[in-house]
């Protein structure tokens, strides 16, 4: 039998974990089926490794339930940065690290062999060479190290620290700060400020969504796919089962709603020749394709709809271009002025008009006017009518209403009107 270990080599298992742990925080031991106790206790200790302060237990009548409690009002910081943290590494792969920095700190300009010679010279520990070439380019790229070409041969060197540019910039310091709290891939600016000894006292994020960190993996891999106008594909989870579901496509843009901070993936299906969406946290795998070559044609079509859409969805039960939607509202012109100011602002440009004192229309075109139920349950109480082509819409009145005024009222009661 294995033993535990803090560190992990892949972070798919444990990020599904900690976001049941955060968003849901309601599951027993039982409940998480889809991998063995073991798996879970193991990942328990790691959760209460990582988030020690934040992890809380309730009982209820299924038994001990293991949750997260976070509050972003208090934070500095965000602390599921912590499991980007915990990657395993093999002995000789952080040797290695810590010994080509040391090296190139007194030693300059150095090929990857002069490198292997002085690591075995030095520290008396011998390495392939083709090891240390692959770890240096590794460094490169990441802007640790620089590289140039001196003749046949590639020189390394240790690239300029990251404290001259603070110290160049004070401003740079704060920016840090909030970008690490409030940005997508919010990691980066964490790391920095890790590096630097830096601590946020000054930023403080009302609403701030924590958990969108798990996804900053599959985030980064879409973003790169748009800025190299690829194709990619996607292994998507469902979010009401267990099944996956794969799809290739060409991402466009990311999606964030206001009202729920979920983020969603615009892409473009090319076999279907429409555009379609996908929620950021049920996308567990992406791979890059090749580059798409009409992808400044279909971008240019998605701004030219996208205001067309309420939500993210592009299509209608009805399969119908656009649905229509009108709301006919009482709202008193005297008192709840605010009421128009926020049609008005949240409307999407709808068209408002007054029909009579106290009474206004509202209305619309969109792909898919069921999006909009939630919104229009906000007016509930000012509703005089509603019209549409979206059937589920219609039926609004009668059905939801009824429902609501036998639930504040007797069962038995009269309803206002005739259902």
């Amino acid at each position: 039998m294995s033993e535990f270990k803090e560190l992990i080599k892949s972070f798919s298992k444990s990020r599904e974990y900690v976001r049941d742990f955060f968003v849901y925080g309601f599951k027993t031991r039982e409940e998480f089926t889809g991998w063995s106790g073991r798996t879970y206790d193991n990942e328990r200790r790691r959760l209460e490794s990582w988030l020690s302060g934040h992890v809380r237990q309730d009982y209820g009548g299924k038994g001990k339930n293991i949750y997260l409690s976070i509050d972003s009002n208090l934070s500095d910081t965000n602390p599921l940065y912590r499991v980007w943290k915990a990657k395993s590494f093999t002995d000789n792969d952080i040797m290695l690290h810590f010994y080509i920095l040391d090296y190139l700190n007194h030693s300059g300009k150095q090929s990857a062999d002069e490198i292997t010679d002085g690591i075995l010279s030095e520290y008396d520990k011998m390495f392939d060479v083709q090891m240390v070439r692959r770890k240096c380019n590794k460094y490169t790229d990441a802007d640790i190290l620089l590289k140039e070409k001196s003749g046949k041969e590639v020189l390394y060197r240790l690239a300029p620290s990251f404290q001259k540019n603070l110290l160049s910039y004070p401003g740079l310091k704060h920016a840090l700060k909030l970008y690490q709290l409030s940005s997508p891939l919010g990691i980066i600016g964490n790391t920095i400020m890790d590096n630097a000894s830096l601590k946020n006292n000054i930023f403080r994020i009302k609403h701030s969504f924590f958990v969108h960190t798990l996804e900053d993996e599959i985030l980064l891999s879409l973003l790169s796919a748009m800025h190299d106008h690829k194709a990619v594909f996607l292994r998507i989870k469902s979010t009401k089962s267990e099944n996956f579901r794969e799809t290739e496509g060409v991402p466009l843009k990311i999606f964030i709603s206001t009202r729920t901070g979920r983020r969603f993936l615009c892409l473009y299906l090319p076999r279907s020749r429409r555009f379609a969406s996908a929620r950021l946290d049920a996308i567990k795998e992406v791979k890059l394709k090749e580059p798409f070559s009409d992808y400044s044609k279909v971008k240019e079509k998605l701004e030219k709809n996208k205001d067309l859409v309420w939500g993210v969805s592009f299509q209608n039960c009805g399969h119908r271009h656009l649905e229509r939607v009108k709301l006919t509202l009482h709202i008193d012109e005297n008192s709840e002025g605010f009421i128009l100011n926020r049609l008005k602002r949240e409307g999407r440009g709808g068209t408002i008009n007054r029909i009579a004192p106290d009474t206004f229309t509202y209305e619309t075109q969109v792909f898919d006017a069921n999006e909009m139920l939630p919104w229009i349950r906000t007016f509930t109480g000012r509703i005089l009518a509603i019209e549409s082509d979206c059937q589920k819409l219609a039926r609004f009145l009668e059905r939801d209403f009824p429902a609501m005024y036998r639930m504040y009222f007797k069962e038995s009661a009269d309803l206002p009107y005739k259902e």
